[in-house]
């Protein structure tokens, strides 16, 4: 997982990470953008022009050990989320169910959204995202 977030932000495959590029990889792997204080923290004993794939897993190891156990499920949400935007609409969920599940009828992606999306504005949040995860699908959605 850490080797192909490197990969992925590292976009113009130079082998390093840019500062800007390292936000990316946060918000990629953790689910939330890194502060300025964070980023430097990362960046302070870097030698070259960004940090390299070795820096960048011994980076985010500790990081990933100290997130709660609901990690995964903001993981599944961040996946989904493929804008960035802090919400899923019904083309993020149905483009990632046919990527993950393409066996599931459509008419059920849909009506699973409809019953997330509580106020009828196009949108689910990671709350809402999170609660359907933990408690609906257990009890078979």
């Amino acid at each position: 997982m850490l080797e192909s977030t490197f990969n992925e932000c590292d976009e113009d495959e130079k082998g390093f990470l840019s500062r800007e590029d390292l936000k990316v990889a946060v918000v990629r792997l953790i689910g939330y953008k890194p502060s300025k204080f964070e980023v430097d923290e990362l960046m302070k004993n870097i030698d070259g022009p960004g940090m390299t794939s070795n820096e960048f897993i011994s980076a985010m190891k500790p990081k990933l050990a100290a997130l709660d156990p609901d990690e995964h499920i903001r993981q599944i949400f961040v996946a989904f989320d493929s804008k960035c935007r802090g919400f899923l609409t019904m083309e993020d969920v149905e483009k990632a169910c046919k990527l993950v599940a393409p066996k599931i009828q459509p008419h059920r992606v849909q009506k699973a959204f409809s019953e997330l999306d509580g106020d009828g504005d196009g949108r689910v949040s990671y709350r809402d995202f999170e609660f359907m995860m933990k408690y609906s699908l257990a009890d078979g959605l």
